[in-house]
């Protein structure tokens, strides 16, 4: 979370040249070195070998998948790695430009020491939409025929996540108030609901088939608003979520990778080809958003060198809660999301008016010792340090993502044991 600081201009101080003298024009900042730190490689490679060794024994050992399905899913995954590159090389490119446009930030967390008085440039989600919508066009030429019953709703999805990522921007831009924010996912998701040609039952869990005398129920319309819902407070929840260096990325990658195991899983599981697609359909724009974070979180986690804007808590919110409806698993896709339900019924009485909400609703932070301290805010990063003390801004966050890591854990464990008694 960043207080973000305009350039502003003193009228009073500026003096109307004369007719015949012309004013030579403002230099403008050189474009050679980087503003912004390097990547932080070391963490991003173990990240990414630490997830990609079972993810891989999966797709190539443990699950069955059709040699065509298994080579559409390394063709996406072979796209994802090369936005990995092109976002760590376009980041530092577009810092400078956001950084000319005044588009920046102080790093509230660190108010009070060298750290604080850094400008970090803002909205550089917008870089990760960019590289995720090319990719996500790309792949089209690859997997999908022009006949193909997914290529309708295949663009629809890209259509919502574009739609998110100009909606974000604009949100990063302009400050939209809090009413508006939670307006524009719904405005955004149109696309996919429209474009929308699925199935609209849901499965009865079976405790309750002899109460309610149905095992499949058509909801219609609900289910389309259902959907709809479920879009605005992914988008949202990811984006209140927020206020520690990484903590918006971390937690999309713990999410985005619990998605990709559980789509492979339900890959190899299953024998319907419908059911498979589905899932497949998700994964095809999961990994894309996975690869292109992990280069965003190279440059956001602490301290940040980069701060990625409503841009793309938006991007991210949509793209899961997309894979989530179209890949038929939004049941999943809300146990993945506990944190995020938890923060915001923390948060609720503060969003709904009854209690006073500030702007910045962060933790204090002492430069003397370096430690934030909880304050009666309702979010979750207040809610732990006033349950376990005060910590670095570094050591908290770690703890929220193990937190977020253990739910998503949670979420497989309890479908494991549901699996067969409860649908």
């Amino acid at each position: 979370m960043a207080a973000r600081k305009r350039a502003s201009t003193d009228s009073s101080a500026q003096t109307k040249p004369n007719e015949n003298t012309k004013r030579p024009k403002p230099k403008e900042p050189p474009l050679t070195d980087p503003p912004i730190a390097p990547p932080k490689s070391g963490v991003i490679f173990k990240l990414m070998l630490f997830f990609s060794i079972p993810y891989f024994y999966l797709i190539f050992y443990h699950c069955k998948i059709e040699r065509e399905l298994r080579k559409s899913i390394l063709i996406n995954a072979a796209l994802g790695l090369a936005g990995f590159f092109v976002t760590v090389k376009m980041i530092p490119v577009a810092s400078r430009y956001v950084l000319r446009r005044n588009l920046f930030g102080y790093d509230i967390n660190k108010k009070g020491t060298p750290q604080g008085t850094v400008k970090v440039p803002e909205s550089l989600g917008i870089v990760v939409g960019i590289v995720f919508l090319v990719l996500g066009i790309l792949f089209q030429y690859f997997n999908f025929t022009a006949d193909s019953n997914w290529l309708v709703e295949y663009n629809a999805a890209l259509a919502s996540i574009c739609f998110t990522v100009l909606l974000g921007f604009v949100d990063d831009v302009l400050d939209v108030p809090w009413r508006v924010k939670l307006l524009l996912p719904s405005i955004a998701a149109l696309p996919l609901l429209l474009a929308y040609a699925g199935h609209t039952t849901i499965i009865i869990p079976k405790p309750l088939i002899p109460h309610v005398g149905l095992e499949v129920l058509d909801l219609g319309w609900m289910y389309k608003l259902y959907m709809g819902l479920l879009a605005v407070f992914c988008t949202n929840s990811i984006n209140i979520h927020a206020g520690l260096n990484g903590l918006e990325v971390g937690q999309t990658v713990i999410i985005a990778s619990a998605i990709l195991i559980h789509n492979i899983m339900q890959i190899g599981a299953s024998a319907d080809s419908e059911y498979k697609m589905a899932h497949a359909f998700s994964l095809y724009l999961v990994q894309p958003l996975l690869a292109t974070s992990l280069a965003l979180f190279s440059y956001n986690w602490y301290p940040s060198s980069a701060f990625v804007g409503d841009t793309y808590t938006y991007f991210a919110g949509m793209t899961m809660a997309v894979a989530g409806i179209l890949g038929h698993f939004s049941e999943t896709l809300l146990i993945f999301f506990v944190p995020q339900v938890l923060n915001f019924l923390l948060s609720l009485p503060q969003l709904a008016g009854i209690v006073p909400c500030p702007r910045h609703r962060l933790p204090r932070f002492d430069p003397g010792t370096g430690l934030l301290t909880g304050t009666n805010d309702g979010t979750l990063v207040n809610f732990f340090l006033r349950r376990f003390g005060r910590m670095t801004e570094k050591s908290i966050c770690i703890c929220l993502l193990v937190f977020q890591a253990i739910a998503c854990c949670f979420c497989f464990v309890l479908r494991f044991f549901l699996a067969g008694w409860y649908k």
